[in-house]
């Protein structure tokens, strides 16, 4: 039975799906044909993460010595539970850009006023430059993330307050 399973897989269709994901940095790719399901999927290693991770929270701490212990453990309970105000979260997996270019101004300080709409900073994915917005009208608390920092999903980037 498994001999007339492998008869209706196109190698070449693998193949190809396999090359997509190389070329797009993709981690996983799944096409339907009728009945046949084929999903392909790499691992990834970001073993380099934790190195860019370590150093650039550095202008956040001369900015605001204070703010550099939160930006370093973002997972501390009690950190978590101390932030009022609103947490503007990252959309996807990137790289986190405070200005729109290097030894431009950045696009908030903590206090700005900032606009409903109003771009907050840049998340990188893909070589795509993906604004991140202000979702309403506020005062910008604290800026969690530190320029060409590392982000995931759903980790909070800006503390916004009424």
């Amino acid at each position: 039975m498994s001999d007339d399973k492998n008869k209706n897989i196109d190698a070449d269709l693998v193949r190809s799906l396999a090359d997509i994901l190389n070329d797009t940095d993709l981690t996983e790719i799944e096409v339907e044909r009728g009945d046949l399901k084929i999903k392909v999927k790499r691992e990834v290693t970001v073993a380099a993460a934790p190195i860019q991770y370590a150093a650039a929270p550095a202008p956040v701490a001369h900015a605001a010595p204070a703010a550099a212990a939160p930006a370093s453990m973002p997972s501390d309970p009690a950190t978590i539970v101390a932030r009022s105000g609103e947490e503007v979260k990252s959309p996807m997996v990137g790289t986190a850009y405070l200005q729109p270019a290097p030894g431009s101004d950045p696009f908030i300080k903590a206090g700005d006023k900032v606009k409903k709409g109003q771009t907050l900073l840049i998340v990188e994915a893909m070589k795509t430059m993906n604004p991140i917005q202000a979702p309403r009208d506020g005062v910008v608390a604290e800026i969690l993330v530190g320029d060409a920092q590392p982000v995931e999903f759903g980790e909070a980037l800006v503390v916004l307050e009424a």
